[in-house]
């Protein structure tokens, strides 16, 4: 991995969601716009849906033990300490308890 690589997808930096799989972490941090929620298959899920940057999508998944706040279609997040995990050789996140999720648009209302 370059220098550069090395600190653009270093601990505590948002990195590209089609870096995920390369990132030699369990924890990372990603930005992008929620796509598309979908009907969850158990109770223990409070959300699950893709979230997609100009980089790439995945699957996230926002546990309801987590006790985060809900996310909208079209809105564009940035998910903090969030948990990789592999299903079928494809990457996704989980937000857990520990990880923070925050609302670039919903924050900035002030700013108007």
């Amino acid at each position: 991995m370059s220098v550069f690589e090395d600190l653009q997808t270093g601990a505590g930096q948002g990195i590209p969601i089609a870096s995920l799989a390369e990132v030699d972490r369990g924890e990372v941090s990603i930005r992008g716009e929620i796509k598309v929620l979908w009907d969850n298959s158990s109770s223990k899920i409070a959300q699950v849906g893709l979230i997609e940057d100009e980089s790439g999508t995945t699957k996230v998944t926002v546990w309801t033990r987590s006790n985060q706040p809900e996310v909208r279609e079209g809105e564009e997040v940035i998910l903090r300490g969030v948990k990789k995990s592999w299903y079928e050789g494809r990457v996704s996140v989980a937000v857990t308890g520990w990880s923070e999720v925050r609302f670039p648009e919903r924050e900035a209302w002030w700013a108007e």
